[in-house]
């Protein structure tokens, strides 16, 4: 397995590579532990979806290496569990980096996303064009994070639920 230089140098939280697709402001801030979260509904909202779904699985909440955290790992896969659907691309890219993160350290893993409200699952496979989607994900993530300043805010249909609504536009 060829082991690339920079990775040893680009790790970041799995939120942070989600963030990258959402919102380039809200990876800025949250990045320079600027957080509203803990008085967001919306993401009280996730974290009690995350403790009452799949009450049986007794893998959740897995952190490795003091930097990522899986919600589910079981029958060989990652499993994240969301809200919703309406940010597939940054659920599927986090997932993605982290099946990345553990092909790095040889470890192969299926992902799996639950949208528990939605009823359904993605099932997902790290191909080698994810796995370059990833390593410019970082690459992107590093240059944005070391900016002085926060990229400006711009409107998205996503702004009224975030939990730094008010700091954006308030």
């Amino acid at each position: 397995m060829e082991y690339i230089q920079e990775y040893s140098e680009l790790k970041f939280q799995g939120i942070k590579i989600n963030y990258l697709y959402v919102c380039k402001r809200k990876l800025w801030l949250f990045s320079k532990n600027i957080t509203f979260e803990n008085w967001s509904d919306r993401v009280l909202l996730g974290k009690i979806l995350h403790e009452y779904s799949y009450p049986k699985e007794e893998t959740k909440e897995v952190l490795i290496d003091n930097l990522i955290r899986i919600d589910i790992l079981s029958d060989g896969a990652v499993r994240e569990v969301k809200h919703s659907s309406k940010m597939k691309e940054a659920d599927i890219m986090q997932v993605m980096y982290y099946l990345y993160y553990l092909k790095q350290k040889g470890i192969q893993k299926q992902g799996i996303i639950n949208y528990p409200k939605e009823r359904r699952k993605e099932v997902l496979d790290l191909t080698p064009e994810y796995e370059e989607k990833v390593k410019q994900a970082l690459k992107e993530i590093e240059e944005i994070t070391k900016k002085p300043v926060p990229p400006p805010a711009t409107k998205q249909r996503i702004c009224k639920s975030c939990a730094y609504f008010e700091f954006c536009w308030g």
